[in-house]
C-alpha cells in the first residue's frame, strides 16, 4: 500500500509538471520557437503571487491565480509583438532562441535584484494542507485539485485548437503563415495571442508551484528542464502526450526518492533519458 501511495502522489505531482510544459509545447507547436525564458516566467509569476499576498494579506493566495494569469497573457502578447515577431521574421531559427536566452538571463538577475535570493513560498491556508482517506490511501486535496486543473487546461486547449474557428486559424497559420494572409488572417496577431496564452499557462503553473513548495530566482532553470522533458517525453506536438509525460516524470521522481531519499529528481531525468533512447519521437508517437 505504501508503494501505491507513492504512485498516486507521483501522478498528482505530474499534473503540475504537465502544466510546466503546456505553454512551451504550444509555442513550439505553433511558431517552432523554443522559449528559453519559459522557466523564468514561471518563477516570475510565483513572485507576482507573493507580492500580491504581501500587499493584501487578508486575501487567500488562491484568488490571485486568475489575475496573475491575465497579467501574464498581456506580458506574453506584448513580448511577442515587440520582440519575438521581429526575431522570427529574420528567418534564422537561432535568433529567437538567443533572444529568449538573453531574456532569461535578464529576468533571472532582475528577480535577484528585486526579490533577493532567499526562498519564498505562498501559504494557501487550510485547503493546501487538507486531505481525505480513500481505500487506505491518503489523498491530499491541493495536489488532487492541481491534477484536475491540469487535465482541464489540457482538454480546453485541445478543444480550442481542434473544434473552434480560432483553433483552425492557429493551425493554418502554423502550417503556412504566408497562405493565411491571403485569407485575411494576420499571422503576427495569432502569434501574439499564442504567446500570451503560453505565458498565462506558465503563470498558473508558477502560482501552483509557489503554493506547493519554495522557490528562488534560480528555480527557473530547473522548471525549464522539466518543461523540456515533459514536451519531448510526450512527443512534440502532442498535448495529451505532454500531460502523460508529466505524470510519468512525477511518478519516476517519487519512486526514485523512495529508493534513495537523496536522489532528488535523478530518476525522472533517467526516465527521460531512457525513453529518448528507445523512442526518440516520444511516447505519444512511438508507434509512428
Amino acid at each position: 500500500m505504501d508503494w501505491l501511495q507513492t504512485i498516486v502522489n507521483g501522478l498528482m505531482l505530474g499534473g503540475l509538471y504537465g502544466l510546466f510544459g503546456l505553454g512551451l509545447a504550444l509555442v513550439f507547436g505553433v511558431m517552432r520557437v523554443v522559449n528559453l525564458a519559459h522557466g523564468e516566467f514561471i518563477v516570475l509569476a510565483a513572485y507576482g503571487g507573493t507580492t500580491l499576498a504581501a500587499l493584501l494579506p487578508g486575501v487567500s493566495p488562491l484568488w490571485w491565480v486568475l489575475p496573475v494569469a491575465v497579467a501574464a497573457f498581456g506580458v506574453g502578447y506584448a513580448l511577442q509583438a515587440l520582440l519575438v515577431n521581429r526575431a522570427v521574421r529574420s528567418g534564422d531559427p537561432l535568433t529567437p532562441l538567443m533572444l529568449t536566452f538573453g531574456l532569461a538571463v535578464v529576468l533571472r538577475n532582475l528577480m535577484v535584484e528585486v526579490f533577493g535570493t532567499n526562498p519564498q513560498a505562498l501559504d494557501g491556508g487550510a485547503f493546501t494542507r487538507a486531505g481525505f482517506d480513500l481505500w487506505g490511501l491518503r489523498i491530499a486535496l491541493f495536489p488532487l485539485a492541481v491534477l484536475a486543473l491540469a487535465a482541464a487546461m489540457f482538454f480546453a486547449l485541445q478543444w480550442l485548437l481542434s473544434r473552434t474557428e480560432w483553433g483552425r486559424i492557429v493551425r493554418a497559420t502554423s502550417d503556412n503563415f504566408r497562405i493565411v494572409r491571403l485569407m485575411g488572417v494576420q499571422p503576427n496577431h495569432v502569434y501574439n495571442t499564442v504567446m500570451g496564452l503560453a505565458l498565462a499557462f506558465a503563470a498558473v503553473a508558477g502560482m501552483l508551484l509557489a503554493l506547493r513548495t519554495s522557490f528562488t530566482p534560480y528555480s527557473g532553470v530547473e522548471r525549464l528542464l522539466v518543461a523540456f522533458e515533459v514536451v519531448i517525453l510526450g512527443g512534440l506536438g502532442s498535448f495529451w502526450g505532454a500531460f502523460a509525460g508529466g505524470m510519468a516524470l512525477g511518478v519516476a521522481q517519487l519512486l526514485g526518492q523512495k529508493f534513495d531519499s537523496n536522489a532528488g529528481s535523478l530518476y525522472s531525468h533517467l526516465l527521460f533519458f531512457v525513453v529518448l533512447i528507445v523512442w526518440p519521437t516520444g511516447l505519444a508517437r512511438r508507434g509512428r
